[in-house]
């Protein structure tokens, strides 16, 4: 069952950049961002507060974490992704996500005393280096600029300590409940910013692109795939993390279906050697059992 967890999470993530690519056609990132921020935030506190009725509200000494989380998880980490991918190719953007699990075991040994063990270093390591033979001709080519690299890092860094700060702050709130108050405190957070940053060049286009991309990042990402991301982060942040590394292999795939990308010999070798990377780490055999 937690590798179908898994694997559907991963799915699920990879395919926000691709609808994100595609609204990023019909208007500004910033604004994209905090359009589906506020959307979803705002459904999600209709559902549990107005139809649900059995949530109970956040006790005062909850609100701390959860205004933490909706800045790490929300306006830092999702406002400094959806920006830098108008700067950085998508190769390169692929490569700071599988970054990501090493940010949180380096995170998690520091901050939670939980130990790496040698065979999840190692499969880490494997697995990162299919993902460089993926993401080198992106490299390569210069396509990513310095500002972006900096944006990019800084988000990647964010859902890092977000990730580990979840498990440390330890709420015993339902996940739909942290998810509905991430989304509205990093929303709120993001109006000023976007207005700030993006004033002058902002535009919209309520076309089909704009609505179709906003439908998927609301309901699909935004509410369905970050509840399925608590869950797997009650397990175990770094396990959940590690799933992180097959999002580029899906994203291709996905690429390659719906923006009609080409999938060359070097992503199909990445494939391969982040599948073994995976096993090395004991994440999909521990999984299994």
């Amino acid at each position: 069952m937690s590798i179908a967890l898994g694997l559907l999470f991963t799915l699920l993530w990879s395919s926000a950049a691709i609808a994100t690519k595609l609204g990023l056609e019909s208007t500004t990132p910033l604004a994209l961002g905090t359009f589906r921020f506020l959307l979803a935030g705002s459904l999600l506190l209709l559902y549990v507060y107005g139809f649900n009725k059995k949530y109970a509200w956040p006790r005062l000494k909850q609100w701390p974490p959860l205004i933490g989380l909706g800045l790490l998880n929300t306006t830092i980490y999702l406002g400094a992704t959806f920006w830098a991918l108008n700067h950085v190719s998508a190769g390169l953007f692929n490569l700071f996500v599988a970054a990501n699990p090493f940010l949180v075991a380096f995170l998690s040994y520091i901050w939670l005393k939980r130990s790496i063990s040698l065979s999840e270093w190692l499969g880490m390591i494997v697995a990162s280096i299919g993902l460089w033979i993926a993401t080198w001709p992106s490299i390569a080519s210069g396509e990513a600029s310095i500002g972006g690299l900096i944006i990019l890092g800084a988000g990647m860094l964010s859902m890092a300590v977000g990730s580990v700060f979840f498990k440390k702050a330890d709420l015993s709130l339902p996940g739909i409940v942290i998810n509905t108050w991430q989304l509205c405190i990093g929303g709120i957070v993001s109006l000023p910013i976007t207005y700030v940053l993006e004033n002058g060049q902002f535009f919209v286009s309520l076309d089909f692109h704009l609505i179709g991309s906003l439908i998927w990042l609301v309901f699909i990402i935004s509410i369905g795939t970050m509840l399925l991301w608590f869950l797997l982060l009650k397990q175990d942040p770094v396990r959940a993390n590690n799933w992180l590394f097959m999002t580029p292999i899906f994203g291709f795939i996905l690429a390659a279906i719906f923006l009609h990308e080409a999938i060359t010999l070097y992503d199909i070798a990445a494939t391969v050697v982040v599948v073994i990377g995976l096993f090395l780490s004991g994440n999909m055999k521990k999984s299994l059992h």
